[in-house]
């Protein structure tokens, strides 16, 4: 016996419709967003839930790709700088959990992955200068 029948398809007893099924609770969970392409800098208002509590906190950055077209599944990635550090979010682009998005600035770029905006001089930690003692002259 070998080992050919685990490649068979298992028999679910799914309706013939199934597809319409998915596409409609595809369909029912599209949200509309403002039009925004690689390179727009973005607010992202984002319920996070803290305890018992829950509040909208905003990330505002870069977005430096976006994957998934307009489906379901698409989700954009938006970079910023805090404290000297680089972050980046991946949010998925229908997620329940981003309440609002807003376009701050619109430039043209021409790339649809900003990735080499990582390696650039402004995103690196910034770090304090070493302070130089002077001495005194003597007389």
């Amino acid at each position: 016996m070998g080992f050919g029948f685990f490649l068979q398809p298992t028999p679910y007893n799914l309706p013939p419709n199934t597809m319409a099924i998915v596409k409609h609770i595809e369909a029912s969970q599209i949200k509309t967003l403002p039009e925004f392409r690689t390179g727009y800098t973005v607010k992202v208002h984002q319920k996070v839930r803290e305890g018992g509590k829950e509040r909208v906190q905003i990330f505002e950055g870069l977005v430096i790709a976006r994957k998934g077209g307009l489906g379901v599944n698409a989700t954009f990635t938006v970079r910023k700088i805090a404290s000297g550090v680089g972050v980046e979010r991946i949010y998925p682009l229908h997620s329940p959990n981003v309440v609002k998005l807003e376009v701050v600035k619109a430039p043209i770029v021409r790339r649809s992955k900003l990735y080499y905006v990582r390696k650039l001089r402004d995103n690196t930690p910034r770090t304090r200068k070493e302070k130089v003692v002077k001495k005194a002259a003597h007389k």
